[in-house]
């Protein structure tokens, strides 16, 4: 299925860059430095994979070219927006709940875990860059999907951005653009690109790599996405409530405008 020894160099690639992440982190005293990590491992995985069994083909160009794009904007507009903001709350609220210690239990409650699940989230990619397959109409729906995707996350990142540096909108509610079709297109964009990934490694036989997608979709709609983010928005941004009755969590959709009033306009991260 795999070849072992690429595959047990692409796991150690990841596992010493999430390593020296951790470190940095250590000196820093921020492990929220692991989200600007977290799109690279999946560079450094599947590129140290190609590599390593000297995969070449159109392929693998779409796939590293695909990859690259997303990993790279995604980590570069995450290390831009955090820059100088210290230690994330989500971060700070694990620090609190793992002392004492944290310092090297953050070895692998936070920079070990999300290596192991970029690892395994990039088993389809690992089955599209060593096949030899032709391209084909699941490759350009994969394309296609993962597109949509970006378009939705980076577009969204973007809007948020401009939104937020107007000091005329501190403490209000997006929901124009993007923001109005779904509270998280940004979300929404990263479950469109994985799957999008999925349908390239169907397209190289890769049908069993579902497994993957499912599980980045659990973490997005349940874990550290859309559950984590808005569990406690409610208290912090009261009109948010609204934003919530009107707008989709998730899935693009039309608002259901509420009788009376506008909507407060906001920023939602």
């Amino acid at each position: 299925m795999f070849e072992l020894s690429a595959f047990l160099t692409a796991l150690a690639a990841v596992v010493a860059f999430a390593g020296l992440g951790w470190l940095l982190s250590l000196r820093l005293k921020d492990v929220s430095i692991v989200d600007s990590m977290w799109s690279l491992m999946f560079l450094l995985t599947v590129s140290t994979y190609a590599v390593t069994l000297s995969s070449t083909g159109p392929r693998v160009l779409l796939v590293l070219a695909l990859l690259a794009i997303w990993a790279i904007r995604l980590s570069a507009y995450i290390t831009w927006r955090n820059w100088g903001e210290g230690e994330d709350f989500r971060y700070q609220e694990i620090r609190a709940n793992n002392q004492p210690g944290f310092a090297l239990k953050s070895l692998y409650i936070v920079f070990g875990l999300q290596a192991l699940l970029a690892f395994v989230i990039s088993l389809p990619l690992l089955v599209a860059v060593q096949s030899d397959a032709p391209l084909g109409l699941l490759d350009a729906a994969g394309a296609l999907l993962w597109l949509v995707g970006l378009i939705f996350e980076a577009g969204g990142d973007w809007q948020l951005a401009r939104f937020k540096a107007n000091p005329e909108n501190r403490g209000k509610v997006l929901d124009s653009g993007l923001w109005g079709l779904t509270r998280h297109p940004n979300y929404f964009g990263d479950f469109c690109v994985w799957w999008g990934f999925f349908l390239l490694s169907l397209g190289a036989g890769g049908w069993w790599t579902f497994i993957s997608p499912l599980l980045m979709s659990g973490l997005l709609l349940r874990v550290s996405g859309v559950a984590l983010l808005e569990k406690d928005i409610g208290q912090r941004r009261p009109a948010y409530a609204r934003y919530v009755r009107e707008t989709n969590a998730f899935f693009p959709g039309p608002r259901r405008r509420s009788a009376g009033s506008d909507l407060e306009q906001g920023d939602m991260a």
